[in-house]
């Protein structure tokens, strides 16, 4: 009987202990934080007692999360949400500030607002510096609302363009993001040894040479074949692989497909 009582007490300790799942909850259609701590009950519906876990920073008009950072943060909690519209990111914008797409720009410069004087409008900037090389990261990005002048010309109209990407140089807190700051992440260095896929009609033939220079995922990439001396061109699909033939020109387009074979 005591060894019963016992392990019912061990029972009953356990459940308290373990977080209470409050059952599946939904994302807000327009999540908003008013002090720059966004918690899980600003994020979703009958967040219940887990409303005040906070999840992240908001430093500038927006915050852009990873829909999986957030969903294992609920997760944590003892909340589930199944991201039933299969999100990739998760906006968060200033409370009053205009309503934004998950990881969409907020609110595009139009010719018409950017000619009136005083006009304002929303870019996509740098929440922290960051040193050439640095990887890009969800939380590295944020809106911010700048006079229209300032405003780049072609500038990203999507945090999913930028994230990612790695810095070309140093670049500082506060500066609107453009293209010519960011490369794809370099996945092949000068002197690497590359193995080289030759794929035509389902066929595919590898050999093993020596990178002539550094390249990132869909760059070209000339590779000295130690054995023959001659260079293949190739081009850089992921870390010591490239492909030839007529497969290169398709991995210029969309490395990703065959960085994953």
């Amino acid at each position: 009987m005591a060894m019963i009582r016992s392990l019912s007490l061990a029972l009953a300790l356990a459940a308290l202990a373990a977080p209470a799942l409050a059952g599946p909850v939904s994302l807000l259609p327009d999540p908003v934080d008013d002090d720059g701590r966004v918690t899980l009950g600003e994020l979703f519906d009958d967040a219940g007692a887990a409303s005040g876990v906070v999840v992240g920073q908001r430093l500038g008009a927006t915050a852009v999360f990873e829909a999986s950072q957030i969903q294992a943060a609920a997760r944590r909690a003892g909340l589930e949400w199944a991201n039933p519209q299969g999100l990739r990111r998760i906006v968060v914008r200033e409370g009053g500030a205009a309503p934004a797409e998950a990881s969409a720009r907020p609110a595009a410069a139009t010719a018409t607002v950017a000619s009136r004087p005083g006009a304002t409008v929303e870019v996509l900037t740098y929440a922290r510096s960051l040193a050439a090389g640095d990887i890009v990261q969800p939380a590295d990005v944020v809106w911010s609302t700048v006079q229209a002048h300032q405003a780049p010309a072609g500038g990203p109209q999507d945090a999913d363009q930028v994230v990612g990407l790695s810095a070309k140089r140093a670049l500082r807190a506060g500066a609107a993001v453009t293209s010519r700051d960011l490369a794809s992440p370099q996945v092949i260095a000068r002197n690497d040894m590359v193995e080289v896929a030759y794929v035509v009609g389902g066929v595919e033939l590898t050999v093993t040479g020596k990178a002539t220079r550094n390249a990132s995922a869909g760059e070209p990439l000339p590779v000295l074949n130690v054995q023959s001396g001659r260079t293949i061109d190739a081009v850089a699909v992921s870390p010591g692989r490239a492909v030839a033939g007529p497969a290169a020109q398709m991995a210029r387009a969309n490395p990703q497909q065959f960085a994953a074979r």
